[in-house]
């Protein structure tokens, strides 16, 4: 590659681009195509171009008709979290992802099907949230952030599992405590961080957790 010329600057769109830049696009091209915005084809070209990216413009063009995070915020009014949610699965699957208002308490009933809270991207308002659960023969997953703490010293444990793996950057502030309490019997209650994106299982990037099994 030759020398850059005295006095010349670089563009930054033509900087280059490190893992974490391709992660965090590829986050935003998963979001858009959960919220409607991008079809399964134009998700899978995206990731793909992403993948491959090797400047900031390369990947500034694969989310520009995106709206930017937090766009539009001021002009939709705040909603309101309800006091309670109820879900009772008898066999099938409930999940809970997208930018969901967490509610003030949940009372979650699973018997053998599978139910998915997943908090990455849920709207926060409150610093905690009470989960009282009955988990008979299915599983019930809860998928966390750096920021949000699981608790479950109040469950009553059976013959089932209880798992709960905490995120990377673990030891940064609290945004949200959820605390768990209630009965698990011959089913799984698990608690974990997002599973590694396409491009980190790609280049084999460990897992960032740690693990406390029950």
């Amino acid at each position: 590659m030759a020398d850059s010329e005295p006095g010349s600057e670089i563009v930054p769109s033509e900087l280059r681009a490190s893992h974490d830049d391709r992660d965090r696009v590829v986050e935003v091209l998963r979001v858009s195509a959960g919220d409607g915005r991008l079809t399964a084809e134009e998700l899978d070209e995206r990731l793909e171009l992403a993948m491959n990216a090797r400047t900031y413009g390369e990947l500034a063009r694969l989310t520009a008709d995106l709206p930017a995070e937090g766009a539009g915020a001021s002009s939709v009014p705040a909603r309101k979290p309800k006091d309670v949610v109820r879900i009772d699965c008898l066999s099938g699957h409930v999940r809970r992802d997208g930018n969901w208002v967490v509610p003030q308490r949940m009372e979650v009933k699973v018997h053998s099907g599978h139910v998915i809270l997943d908090f990455t991207t849920a709207v926060i308002t409150q610093p905690d949230l009470h989960i009282d659960i009955e988990v008979r023969s299915g599983h019930l997953t809860v998928i966390t952030k750096p920021g949000i703490v699981v608790d479950t010293d109040d469950v009553i444990l059976r013959s089932g599992h209880v798992k709960v793996r905490s995120p990377w950057a673990s030891d940064g502030p609290a945004t949200l405590r959820v605390e768990v309490a209630g009965k698990v019997g011959s089913g799984h209650f698990m608690a974990r961080p997002p599973y590694r994106t396409f491009w980190q299982w790609l280049t084999r990037q460990p897992r960032q957790y740690e693990i406390t099994a029950r």
